[in-house]
Order: structure tokens, then C-alpha cells, then sequence
């Protein structure tokens, strides 16, 4: 009799087993979609609401607050290779519940701030606990359980990062009507109270459970993997990996794509509200329809990511979040701002989970924690670069249209980078 991770007995038979069962490597895609919906909806898409009281209130720079926002990336990338190798030897339950603690309490320094300095203590470690317990470790988690679906179900978990922002207007109307600090308190009691249930969900290596990856009857798998080359042959070590130029594109490439994506998370709702006139509740309505379109982008990923071609789809995301950014920039009225709602959120919500689904589909799953640890280091020059050069030159041009445009430009132009970014032939051994 095998030791199953919900703790029952006995094998699985697809997605359900013999007891009728859902795999369990779907559970963990559902706990782990649903700390993606807070983190997401209580701050990384909800930053922005805050900036733009901040600026108000406080009279702080754009940059200023922009920096708290690099702050998160540079901190990301400081611990990411420390993270995937924790992640790859001990697994992730630990560092996440320890990481939905410190996002909380976090929220809760936040509420308490009197200065530039507490602001950015709190942010730091807001940024350390989102770095336990976010993206990054529930992305591994999730691919040590899932091949043939994995794409599909790495778009399932990311529905709670796109569902997330729906939730960013009841934050916004929540600083309006309670305040910032009431708003923050809460949001690190609800942070705690959720995450942790959620986080105690999430297992390391479905083998180590008498699982099989994506749930298949123990001689389905077998077959499987004896089918095509040998297993050991497909699994890069981090050496393999660092001397192929896919790991190098695709971090470039994802890390291009995120001078947008940040740059919108910090600074659109500012954008409409004192470059273009619209409310912070107004803001945040546009905001919502580029979650909802995000959310269609993650449904088109669960479809077709499995079966397309990875590295073209993220390309054609690239141009998407380009001509998107350029509406925002340059809207006279709803119908660019619909617009650029709609092609950023599809693209940001189709992209995303390609981009750690194409790593493992390159490298497979032994040493996936650390090729994505040390990938970090490139992917936060996006993460930094896009929020200050946004709040550097909106700060000496007095808008955000010089910095969003050559962001645009950039983020345009590393579509080629996934173009270049194809499959390293199997690593050569003794």
C-alpha cells in the first residue's frame, strides 16, 4: 500500500484515482493559485494605489517611491540563488509559510510608517516575504509535479495572480473611504490568516508521496519514461544550463518583458490620474478590465501552451506588451485605455507561465530551483529598470510619456530574443 500526499491510499488513475481523488498536484496548484490572489491583489497590483496616495499625502518623489518598488526586485535577485538551492534539496513548505508571515507583518510595519525610511523597512520586508512565498518556490514546487501539463498547470496557478487584480479596486475604494494604514493593517491580517492554511497545502516531489508526475498509473509513467531518450539525459544540471544560450535569452527575454509589466504595476493608475485627469476609483477600473483580460490570456495559455511553441507565443507578448504600453501612453479617452487593458493583460497573462514552463521543458526538473534562482539576477534588471526609469524621467519631465515610450521601444524590440531562444540539444557526458 503506497502513502498518498492527501493522505490516502492506494494510486491515481490520470487526474482522478481509483477512489475518485483528485490528484493532489492539482491541489497544490489550487493553494498555490490562491497566495498568488493575495500577494497579487493586496500588493503587487494594488502598489500603485498606494504610490499615488503617497505622493499626495507625503509629498514624496516619484522616484522615491519607485526605489521602495526596485527595492522588492533587488532583493529578489540577491536571494534567488540561495532560494533554488533550498528549494531544489529541502522543498518549499517551510520557506513559504515562513514567507506568508513575514508579507503580513510586513502590511502591518506599513500601517505604522511616520517617514521615507519605515516606508521602505516595510517594503523590504514585504519584498522578503514574497520571495519566500511566492512565484518563484510555488512555480518549482509545481513543476516537480507536472510534465505533460505542465504549462496548464502552471496557467492555472497564475489565474490567482490575474484573478488578484480584480480585487485591486476594493483596495483602492478601501484607502479611499478607511485610509492607507487601516487598509494596510487589514491587509496583513488577512494575508496571515488565508496564506497559512494555503501554504501547509504545498508538498515537495510527488515520488516522495507514492505520487507519479501529472497523476498517471505507476506503469503509464513507467512507459512514459521510457519512451524517447533516456530521463538523466533531458535533466541540466546548472552548469549544463549555464553554457547554453537559451538560459541567457529567456532570462534576458523575461526580464525585458518585465520593464513593463512593473512599470504599469507602479505607475499606470498615477499615469491616469495626474497625467490623464481620471480618479484613482476610475484608474482602478482599467486596472480591473487588464486583469480580466489577463485572466482570458492565462485561459488561452491553459489551451494551447502545451501544444504551441513557447518561445513564439512569448515573442508575439512581447510585441503585445509594447503596443499596449503606447496606448496608455499616449490615450485621449477610454477607448486606448480599453485597449491597452486589453492587450497588456492577455499578454502578461499568456506570457507568464511560459516563461518558467519553457526553463523545465529545456532543462527538466533536478536542478530547475537553481536555474531559476540564478536567473533572477537577470530577470530583475527588468524588475528594477522598468519602475525608475517610468518615476526618473516623469519626475524631470513633469510625465510618464518619455519614460513609457522608450520602454516600449525596448520591451519591442526583445521579442527577438525569444525568436533566438530555441531547445539545447541534450547535455554531452562521459
Amino acid at each position: 500500500m503506497t502513502r498518498r500526499a492527501d493522505g490516502g491510499a492506494g494510486g491515481t488513475g490520470g487526474i482522478f484515482g481509483a477512489t475518485m481523488k483528485i490528484f493532489y498536484g492539482w491541489r497544490m496548484v489550487g493553494a498555490a493559485s490562491g497566495i498568488q490572489f493575495i500577494q497579487a491583489g493586496l500588493l503587487q497590483q494594488a502598489f500603485g494605489a498606494y504610490v499615488a496616495v503617497l505622493t499626495d499625502e507625503r509629498g514624496w518623489s516619484k522616484t522615491a517611491l519607485s526605489g521602495a518598488a526596485a527595492l522588492q526586485s533587488v532583493e529578489a535577485a540577491l536571494l534567488g540563488p540561495a532560494l533554488g538551492w533550498i528549494v531544489d534539496r529541502f522543498g518549499a513548505q517551510v520557506m513559504i509559510r515562513a514567507g506568508i508571515l513575514m508579507f503580513g507583518l510586513g502590511f502591518l510595519l506599513l500601517s505604522q510608517i511616520d517617514s521615507l525610511g519605515m516606508f521602505y523597512a516595510a517594503i523590504v520586508v514585504m519584498a522578503i516575504g514574497t520571495s519566500l512565498s511566492g512565484f518563484f518556490p510555488l512555480t518549482v514546487a509545481i513543476i516537480q509535479w507536472f510534465e505533460k501539463k505542465r504549462a496548464r498547470a502552471l496557467a492555472t496557478m497564475g489565474l490567482g495572480l490575474a484573478i488578484g487584480g480584480i480585487f485591486v479596486p476594493v483596495v483602492a475604494w478601501s484607502i479611499q473611504t478607511f485610509g492607507w494604514r487601516i487598509t494596510a493593517f487589514a491587509s496583513g491580517v488577512l494575508a496571515i490568516a488565508i496564506g497559512m492554511p494555503l501554504a501547509g497545502m504545498i508538498r515537495r516531489r510527488p515520488e516522495d508521496y507514492g505520487e507519479t508526475v501529472d497523476g498517471l498509473p505507476p506503469q503509464a509513467a513507467a512507459d512514459a519514461s521510457a519512451t524517447g531518450e533516456p530521463l538523466d539525459a533531458r535533466e541540466f544540471t546548472v552548469g549544463e544550463a549555464l553554457r547554453t544560450s537559451a538560459f541567457w535569452l529567456i532570462s534576458l527575454g523575461h526580464g525585458v518583458a518585465l520593464l513593463v509589466v512593473t512599470a504599469v504595476n507602479v505607475h499606470a493608475i498615477n499615469h491616469m490620474k495626474s497625467g490623464l485627469g481620471y480618479s484613482i476609483e476610475q484608474a482602478s477600473l482599467v486596472i480591473t478590465l487588464m486583469t480580466v483580460s489577463q485572466v482570458v490570456g492565462v485561459m488561452l495559455g491553459w489551451t494551447i501552451g502545451d501544444r504551441a511553441e513557447k518561445r513564439t507565443l512569448a515573442a508575439v507578448c512581447m510585441l503585445m506588451h509594447a503596443v499596449g504600453l503606447l496606448m496608455l501612453t499616449y490615450a485621449q479617452g477610454w477607448p486606448l485605455l480599453a485597449a491597452f487593458a486589453v492587450l497588456h493583460g492577455v499578454a502578461w497573462g499568456l506570457r507568464g507561465p511560459l516563461m518558467q514552463a519553457i526553463r523545465a521543458d529545456y532543462f527538466g526538473r533536478r536542478s530547475i530551483g537553481m536555474i531559476l534562482g540564478l536567473s533572477t539576477a537577470l530577470i530583475a534588471i527588468g524588475q528594477v529598470g522598468g519602475p525608475m526609469v517610468a518615476g526618473v524621467t516623469a519626475d524631470m519631465t513633469g510625465d510618464y510619456r518619455v519614460g513609457f515610450t522608450l520602454l516600449a521601444v525596448i520591451v519591442g524590440l526583445g521579442s527577438a530574443l525569444f525568436v533566438f531562444a530555441k531547445r539545447p540539444p541534450p547535455p554531452q557526458r562521459a
